[in-house]
């Protein structure tokens, strides 16, 4: 690695003016992804800005039934919570599916959700990488993709985001919070990704030195039926193939609220928007959890070697829901 130098952050304030001052500082979580990226030449920070000291851990009851979780909270006390399991089941049991614990002991809210992806042709400096340095070409698309993007992906990035905690998120309406000298903001989850364009290397919308401070699930999205459920490669540590994130509402035979968020199939945790309209005022079915998916799918473009995830997606779908239908009937 090269020469950097190293800070501890105390107040919020102190962190921001300190990567203000310096176009090569970068924030420093964790580290279980910033710091893999420095060891292989991907990142090459000039000071890192360590936030794991600010005032911005632990889970909070919010006035409307929500969760309010600072970004600096490890994942596994994040998954561990009482009122996270409780109220968001599907979200602990993505933190717990996605890493080993050591790393969940080390890693934190705010910096999972800025994880960069785990391509392999990112993380090798002598193949061209769109992500890694704009206009140098995708080599994934015409190399080994087995894992790679079918939805939303174009012809300058293929790659997907590894989150497993972003998708459920994703599927809740979480919001993130930040703050920047001139002040705090909030965009919520699913605007926070950008779509894959001509600058894959432009991943998320945060402001230019902005710190993640939070994360809000709304009191709305409060469902005590959900799940996450993960196919990977092998059972132990592995990022996803494919993943879902889902929540249902059953009252009087008919599906009255419906979450769903796709994982391993996109840039970004793919809400599955056009599912839930499938799904939502109608009788549920495995014919109609079926029907959704595919909706959901019809606009996949596998690559050579991955079309299996769009039948691996679609069953996974109709798996998790029909059994967030048995359990509802179970009630």
């Amino acid at each position: 690695m090269k020469e950097f130098a190293y800070q501890h952050a105390t107040q919020v304030h102190e962190a921001l003016t300190a990567v203000a001052r310096n176009a090569g500082a970068r924030y420093l979580g964790g580290g279980t992804n910033l710091v893999d990226l420095m060891k292989c030449g991907v990142e090459e920070p000039t000071r890192l800005v360590d936030v794991r000291r600010l005032p911005l851990d632990g889970v909070q009851v919010a006035p409307d039934g929500g969760l309010v979780i600072g970004a600096t909270t490890t994942n596994s006390d994040a998954a561990a919570h009482p009122e996270v399991r409780r109220r968001f089941p599907a979200l602990a049991q993505a933190v717990l599916a996605g890493a080993s614990g050591q790393l969940r002991n080390m890693a934190t809210v705010g910096g999972n959700l800025l994880q960069r992806t785990r391509c392999g042709y990112f993380t090798d400096l002598s193949s061209p990488c769109n992500k890694r340095i704009p206009g140098s070409g995708c080599a994934a698309i015409e190399g080994v993709h087995h894992n790679h993007a079918i939805l939303g992906h174009t012809a300058h990035c293929v790659a997907t985001h590894p989150s497993d905690l972003a998708v459920a998120l994703c599927a809740f309406d979480a919001v993130v919070r930040y703050e920047t000298l001139d002040g705090t903001g909030e965009i919520p989850l699913e605007q926070f990704y950008l779509p894959v364009d001509d600058r894959p290397d432009r991943e998320t919308a945060l402001p230019p030195g902005a710190l993640i401070t939070a994360v809000v699930l709304p009191g709305s999205a409060h469902t005590p039926r959900s799940c996450y459920r993960k196919v990977r490669e092998r059972a132990s540590y592995a990022f996803a193939t494919v993943s879902v994130a889902a929540a249902l509402d059953i009252r009087d035979g008919v599906v009255r609220d419906v979450r769903v968020a796709l994982g391993g199939v996109a840039s970004h945790p793919w809400r599955a928007r056009t599912a839930e309209a499938v799904l939502r005022d109608a009788r549920p079915t495995a014919e109609l959890f079926r029907a959704a998916a595919e909706a959901e799918l019809s606009t996949a473009r596998p690559l050579r070697d991955n079309g299996y995830k769009v039948a691996l997606a679609r069953n996974l779908v109709g798996a998790v829901l029909g059994g967030l239908a048995a359990t509802e009937g179970n009630r």
